[in-house]
């Protein structure tokens, strides 16, 4: 049987022949059958999305992390004294499938990643601790890697955090997070403010958690000195100088954290107390505090060690939140990083109004479960830079009234309005107004934050995993400038001209846009594209012309798209990787159809690679990370990708293709 692309070339030869009468053209057959392809794709893929719909309306796809997420599940429940010993042997079956048996033999941060020693570290130890012994031979491959990596000395902060409140390490051995960072002016250097948010909630109650030096319970007696190449309280080496800045900053935290015996009684208590307000405030319920799971641990491990029982409103609050976020499969069982009920939704709607088929009902249900998600007039720390600022937007998660997601809020309004403006006008509205007033002074638009570009920050000693930060990024700056342009209002004209000057100072050199928050620059290009889709930017423009010629540039030999989180490391690596995967051939051909490419041998090459794989159920299955949650650090997969944007293709080239050939 001829291919997709070979079909849709005969059907325009037959349409040219018969001077465009479309009734004839209906006719041929070879362009029946290639519209029957898509069809039957298109029906199997929305089927099998609409047999994921909750019966409220929404969507809520399991989104998976590397192993540090499990590791540090067990590692709690020993911290806490609180075994759960079904669910530690089901989480450890989880960490022994992720390592990786060949190479290195430790643990990565996405699949065919290379060796992680914070990752491993943390998966060693909560086998060990979950009974694993040192002489099986899955672990001595893992110490093995650990002890040539520099031994888990060389971990990052977080790990080394956790290994000095389990007493593996010396306090020296971690910087310097009092508590009475809460009493800093804000026009001190550093501030809470000047942080972006999952570093302000991990940080508070970790702060709890190092100001009492807190002692892990580790009812077994489980220690791992043996993956230190020299005896941890010997060690001088604990903060490797980065830049000439890192190194005055770890001066002045080392000046610092000799000082802490001189800091008198009644400001630490003070101190404790702010960070423990500060926390309680925001402990979001059974959501949890941020609704992220390392900020959830801080939370739950700071109120025990503060003295709140085990079955106080507030530890049962918090045990209830991570227990929500874990993932049981049987033998086995993992940890979300969180959960993205509002983000699925929101795609899955997008995808399924490009299908000319779908049942608008199914997405009226899930519009509506969605509109009273939106954060109005809760106190936001969007307030501490916007104070006048009304809310209108929506949080990643089902609750995090504190912090609404702009991303989320352009993606939901934009959905909101292709639907129906008058049912959702005052939503919508407020969307808008409140999306206009989080523009930063460059002109682009972060996650959550306005001007949080305190570089310098990222020098810190506790922040050597360089995110510390939420500085705008092209692709949520793309979605909020799309929908705003889209939108219309007079009142955010200028909003609309400055972030779409801002994209276009972005563009890298061969074309592309990096992607902040997806894999990576044929996420960001697809974003962008669409952005000046909706801004109605001519696609004879040079940016849409330049960004073209690169995405068609890295299509690989199958038709297909791929692109590693590798290219995170390396830009060279922009558009590579070993195999092509749905969602990225997806978003690469919804950027190249946005910038009017639908006719062109490339989307139809595509869309053949598309159909191609799908599966018989209906979707396409791939073991690939689709995100960063923090690019070099922390990845993440959604599982949904694979399932609603090849959809969203899909629909969008049949939609196009009737209008083209009819």
């Amino acid at each position: 049987m001829s291919s997709l692309s070979q079909q849709i070339c005969h059907s325009k030869v037959e349409k040219s022949a018969i001077n465009g009468q479309s009734s004839m053209a209906d006719e041929n057959p070879y362009h029946s059958h290639a519209l029957a392809m898509l069809d039957d794709a298109i029906a199997n893929a929305r089927n099998a999305i609409g047999a994921l719909q909750q019966a409220d309306g929404h969507w809520c796809l399991p989104l998976e992390a590397d192993c540090t997420i499990p590791a540090e599940y067990i590692l709690m429940m020993h911290f806490m004294d609180e075994l759960d010993d079904i669910l530690e042997r089901k989480l450890a079956n989880f960490i022994r499938a992720q390592q990786v048996s060949e190479g290195h033999g430790g643990w990565a941060l996405y699949y065919g990643g290379g060796f992680d020693i914070s990752c491993s570290v943390k998966s060693y130890y909560a086998l060990k601790l979950a009974g694993d012994s040192p002489d099986a031979a899955h672990m001595i491959q893992a110490r093995n890697a650990i002890l040539e990596y520099g031994g888990a000395a060389r971990a990052n902060v977080f790990t080394r955090l956790m290994l000095a409140m389990f007493r593996q390490i010396p306090w020296r051995g971690v910087p310097f997070v009092p508590a009475e960072l809460m009493m800093l002016p804000r026009w001190f250097p550093f501030h809470l403010s000047k942080v972006a948010y999952w570093s302000r909630t991990v940080m508070v109650p970790l702060s709890i958690l190092c100001t009492l030096k807190a002692k892990a319970a580790n009812p077994r007696n489980v220690h791992v000195r043996e993956l230190f190449t020299v005896d941890p309280d010997q060690e001088r080496n604990y903060f490797p100088v980065r830049t000439p800045l890192n190194r005055l900053f770890l001066y002045l935290e080392r000046f610092g954290s000799m000082l802490e015996p001189l800091i008198p009684s009644f400001v630490r208590r003070k101190a404790v107390r702010m960070a423990e307000q500060w926390t309680i405030e925001r402990l979001n319920g059974k959501d949890g505090l941020g609704a992220i799971f390392p900020a959830m641990v801080n939370a739950y491990e700071a109120l025990a060690l503060l003295g709140y029982p085990y079955d106080h409103p507030y530890r049962q609050q918090c045990r209830q939140a991570l227990r929500d976020l874990l993932v049981d499969e049987g033998e086995r069982a993992w940890c979300q990083p969180c959960v993205s009920p509002v983000w699925d939704t929101v795609l899955t709607c997008l995808a399924l109004q490009e299908d000319q088929q779908a049942d608008q009902a199914v997405i009226r249900r899930a519009l509506d479960w969605l509109v009273p998600l939106q954060v109005l007039d809760e106190p936001g720390d969007w307030r501490d830079s916007q104070p006048s600022l009304p809310g209108g937007g929506w949080a990643f998660q089902y609750a995090n009234p504190h912090y609404p997601d702009l991303d989320d809020t352009a993606a939901a309004a934009w959905a909101l309005r292709q639907a129906n403006v008058e049912t959702y006008q005052e939503s919508i509205t407020r969307a808008a107004d409140w999306l206009a007033g989080m523009q930063s002074s460059n002109g682009g638009f972060a996650a959550f934050d306005i001007d949080n570009t305190y570089y310098y920050l990222n020098e810190l000693p506790f922040a050597d995993h360089g995110a510390l930060l939420d500085p705008p990024s092209s692709d949520v700056t793309a979605r909020c400038v799309g929908f705003l342009a889209m939108h219309g209002d007079p009142r955010h004209q200028a909003v609309v001209k400055r972030g779409l000057d801002y994209l276009f100072s972005e563009q890298e050199a061969n074309g592309a846009w990096f992607g902040r928050w997806g894999s990576n620059y044929i996420y960001g290009t697809w974003s962008v594209l669409e952005a000046l889709r909706l801004a109605r930017i001519d696609t004879n423009h040079a940016a849409i012309r330049r960004a073209v010629q690169w995405l068609t540039s890295v299509q690989r030999s199958d038709g297909g798209w791929g692109e590693s989180n590798d290219s995170y490391l390396d830009p060279q690596l922009a558009g590579q990787a070993v195999a092509s995967t749905s969602f990225q051939t997806a978003w690469a051909l919804l950027g190249l159809m946005a910038a009017g490419e639908t006719d062109s041998p490339a989307v139809r090459r595509g869309i053949d690679y598309l159909l191609r794989t799908q599966t018989s159920a209906g979707i396409w299955e791939e073991p690939w990370f689709t995100a960063p949650g923090f690019p070099r650090v922390f990845y993440l997969k959604y599982h949904g990708y694979s399932k609603f944007f090849p959809l969203w293709a899909l629909a969008r080239y049949r939609a196009s293709l009737s209008q083209t050939v009819a």
